[in-house]
């Protein structure tokens, strides 16, 4: 009987250890949500933005190597959505505009 209680009580362990870590993954996961929309937006005085040639209109460029219909949310580096702002590797800890464009730019991949 011994025996029998200390497996039970080893499986009632297990299942509280993989609850918990379910349960702490699940809640680690939410706060980068909630934080990617309060990143301050990178602006073109930025160093990194002035020395990738960022701006926040790709529109408005006048950089030779802009092609047409390139900007953020096109790019494999920007994590956003296709409108406001949104996270890009090029600008850890920073957001930057869906519509803007830098020298960095790459295509997502289909």
């Amino acid at each position: 009987m011994s025996q029998e209680k200390n497996i039970e009580s080893r499986r009632r362990f297990l299942k509280m250890a993989a609850g918990t870590a379910a349960a702490a993954a699940v809640v680690g996961g939410l706060p980068r949500f909630a934080r990617a929309a309060d990143l301050p937006h990178v602006t073109e005085t930025d160093p990194t933005a002035k020395a990738l040639g960022y701006v926040e209109d790709a529109s408005k460029t006048t950089d030779a190597k802009h092609k047409a219909g390139d900007d953020c949310a096109n790019c494999q580096f920007y994590t956003g959505g296709p409108t406001g702002y949104g996270p890009c590797q090029l600008f850890p800890g920073k957001s930057v505009n869906a519509k803007g464009w830098c020298v960095s730019h790459a295509p997502k991949k289909a």
